[in-house]
């Protein structure tokens, strides 16, 4: 039987500190205070976390498995709380691309066209545009998901053609390397990748880099992330 990970008793005290790394990072990159955004995420914990969460003030949240955070996020929302962010982060498989459509606001882990057409004919007519970041694999890593930098300007033009979808940036993660400054150049070069890509494609909303995690916030903004993804430095480490 699996075991829920336990909720930490000063989960609010935690959200707290990791809003305050984001800001003294910010601060540091002599970035604007409002410059990044916080996505906790919630896999593997239940929908009460979420809720402690979300009554400290947190308003986007990161599923990375689509059945787990479909659950989490019907059971929220008949506690009341309708106005979280939900985002996917994890790999999506073609046969998950209709309760993403139907269910969450985002989706950072986009690497093919044939999900992006399924996703847009899938979303509901009455839903806003299904928000997309594709995936990159900056560092080629074998056992990661996500397009070859070479191969992202070609999906991006595809995916910009699509009904019911509005793409908005790149989310990528680097290998866990032992050395900052390997990680600190993986960021660096997603960040070069996203402002060329930005050039050349020329939309208004291209706006979001997703990238850095509980271990590496600080080196993710320093190099110019805009959001960033963190799961146990709220929540606990995970059973």
């Amino acid at each position: 039987m699996t075991t829920l990970p336990l909720i930490p008793d000063n989960l609010p005290l935690a959200l707290a500190q990791v809003q305050q790394r984001i800001a003294q990072a910010t601060a540091q990159a002599g970035r604007a205070p409002d410059a990044v955004r916080l996505l906790a995420v919630s896999k593997t914990f239940p929908a009460e976390a979420v809720a402690q969460a979300a009554a400290a003030g947190q308003r986007a949240f990161g599923e990375n498995y689509v059945q787990e955070g479909v659950a989490k996020i019907e059971t929220l929302r008949e506690q009341g709380y309708t106005d979280l962010e939900w985002h996917c982060i994890g790999p999506l498989q073609s046969r998950k691309t209709a309760q993403v459509a139907a269910h969450f606001d985002w989706l950072h882990s986009l690497s093919r066209l044939d999900i992006a057409e399924r996703l847009s004919r899938q979303r509901p007519p009455d839903l806003p545009p299904l928000q997309i970041c594709l995936q990159v694999n900056m560092d080629g890593g074998a056992n990661k998901s996500g397009i070859a930098p070479e191969q992202a300007l070609e999906l991006a033009q595809a995916v910009c053609k699509l009904p019911h979808l509005q793409l908005r940036g790149l989310m990528s993660i680097p290998e866990p390397y032992d050395d900052p400054q390997q990680t600190l150049a993986v960021h660096r070069a997603t960040r070069t990748l996203f402002d060329d890509l930005g050039a050349q494609l020329a939309l208004p909303q291209w706006n979001t880099l997703s990238m850095g995690m509980s271990h590496d916030l600080e080196l993710a903004i320093a190099a110019g992330s805009t959001m960033v993804r963190v799961g146990s430095a709220i929540f606990g480490a995970r059973g």
